[in-house]
C-alpha cells in the first residue's frame, strides 16, 4: 500500500469543494491517513515549489497559496500516486476531462483545486514536509455504516 500527498488548494477551500473532493477519494477506496488545515508559510512554499522559484509567476503562486488555508491529506491505497493523478486529471484544468476533479472544478494551471505528488519518491518527500510522523495513522478499514431512520427524540 502506498501513501501520497494531496493538497486541497485555496480555490478548493474558498469554493467550498473540500467535502466533494474528499468524497471522491473515499468513494474510490482511499484511506485517509492524515488530514490538517493550515496556511502554508513562505518557507514551506519555497521548499515545496523550489523548482518554480525563479519563474516570474512565483510571487503570484505564493500569494495564491496563502490566500486561504489549505487542507493537506495523506491518502493511502494500492498505486496511490497513479490513482490520485487519474482522479484529479492533468495540471492544466483546461485540458482535464469532465469527471476529473480539475475538469469539474478547476480554472487553469494554478487555480486547479489540488496539488498531488507526481511520484512515490516525491510523495515521501512531500509527506514529510507537511506531516509529522505522529500525524499519520494506520488503522483497519472494516467498519460499515448504514442509514438509520430519523426518529424524533423527545
Amino acid at each position: 500500500m502506498e501513501t501520497t500527498l494531496v493538497l486541497l488548494k485555496p480555490d478548493c477551500v474558498a469554493g467550498r469543494k473540500v467535502g466533494e473532493v474528499i468524497k471522491r477519494f473515499e468513494d474510490a477506496g482511499f484511506q485517509i491517513r492524515g488530514a490538517k488545515m493550515f496556511v502554508p508559510g513562505a518557507e514551506i512554499l519555497k521548499e515545496h515549489y523550489a523548482h518554480l522559484l525563479a519563474k516570474p509567476f512565483f510571487p503570484d503562486l505564493e500569494a495564491f497559496m496563502q490566500s486561504t488555508p489549505v487542507v493537506a491529506l495523506a491518502l493511502a491505497s494500492e498505486n496511490a500516486v497513479e490513482r490520485v493523478r487519474t482522479i484529479i486529471g492533468p495540471t492544466d484544468s483546461k485540458k482535464a476531462d469532465p469527471g476529473t476533479v480539475r475538469g469539474d472544478f478547476g480554472v487553469d494551471v494554478m487555480v486547479n483545486i489540488v496539488h498531488a505528488s507526481d511520484s512515490n519518491e516525491n510523495a515521501a518527500i512531500e509527506l514529510k514536509r507537511f506531516f509529522a510522523p505522529d500525524e499519520l495513522f494506520d488503522y483497519a478499514m472494516h467498519y460499515t455504516t448504514t442509514a438509520r431512520s430519523a426518529e424524533p427524540v423527545h
